[in-house]
């Protein structure tokens, strides 16, 4: 049976990609479709599709997506293409209402303001959505589909597609001007993807000298929980030997960590310092170059 914790977590995790995907649809619905600028992906090839035939692109998100999933069953196995289900059908649903909404006029008239807008939004939300362990779908289902059989690089292939589905676009639109802003777009797009995944997974290193170490150790790995080290040391200057604190956690938990020290013994002094990575338990997995 699943505990309360493992089930907070699944629910926590619905709520981002729900918030992420909400975020995503927005940056589409308001910004780049009414300006007819595509990014990559299933999304912009449904975004071809609306301009041509006027059908809504939550619709034919859903269509793509459901054949591509019933591939994947038999090509990469039951469990991805069930990880990518829930993502799908809530990228469709705001897709459909929120174009309803927004319509086809242009929320910003600058196209450069726009597709700045638009693409960062779609790439943190991304971002947040790949963290989360789920997918897009799409794009990816086709690359891991063909990854599986080639020895091609996901990045090169992922690339690949998404230049020839906004190539595509000057065929429907005869506009050099809006096929570049296109361009530009995927590019914000792949750097605040990777911006977001990043910065998530940046870890800080603490030494926390402290009167009271064994408490703020308790207290660390009870509530932040993550592992703590004692080093023994010794003051120059008060010539008393003490236990520093030492411990290593993802820069969004070192305010809790910080707040924690605070509350235990106000007068400690602390020094916190970037760390390059961090391989093991709770942290990234190493892997053979």
């Amino acid at each position: 049976m699943k505990t309360n914790i493992s089930i907070w977590q699944e629910v926590k995790s619905h709520i981002i990609i729900t918030l992420a995907v909400l975020v995503s649809a927005i940056g589409w619905t308001a910004f780049l479709i009414p300006n007819k600028m595509l990014g990559g992906g299933v999304t912009g090839l449904s975004t071809i599709v609306y301009w041509i035939l006027d059908i809504p692109t939550g619709i034919t998100i859903f269509v793509f997506n459901a054949i591509l999933i019933l591939i994947a069953f038999k090509s990469l196995g039951r469990r991805f293409a069930l990880s990518t289900i829930y993502s799908v059908i809530i990228t469709s649903v705001a897709f459909y209402f929120l174009q309803e909404y927004f319509g086809d006029v242009p929320l910003i008239e600058d196209k450069f303001l726009a597709v700045v807008l638009g693409a960062g939004l779609n790439g943190v939300a991304c971002g947040l959505i790949f963290l989360e362990g789920s997918s897009t779908g799409g794009t990816d289902i086709i690359v891991m589909m063909i990854n599986k059989y080639r020895n091609v690089t996901l990045g090169r292939l992922t690339l690949f597609i998404n230049v020839v589905i906004i190539s595509c676009s000057y065929f429907v639109f005869k506009d050099l001007e809006l096929l570049i802003y296109s361009y530009v777009g995927l590019m914000i797009t792949s750097y605040t993807m990777d911006l977001t995944m990043n910065g998530s997974k940046q870890s800080v290193q603490l030494f926390i000298f402290s009167s009271n170490p064994s408490e703020i150790a308790d207290r660390v790995g009870e509530e932040v929980h993550r592992g703590v080290t004692m080093i023994k040391g010794t003051g120059w200057y008060s010539k008393k030997e003490s236990d520093i604190v030492m411990v290593v956690v993802r820069k969004t938990e070192s305010q809790r960590v910080i707040r924690i020290v605070k509350q235990t013994d106000p007068a400690a002094f602390v020094s916190v310092n970037a760390v390059m990575g961090v391989y093991g338990k709770g942290f990234d997995v190493m892997k053979n170059k």
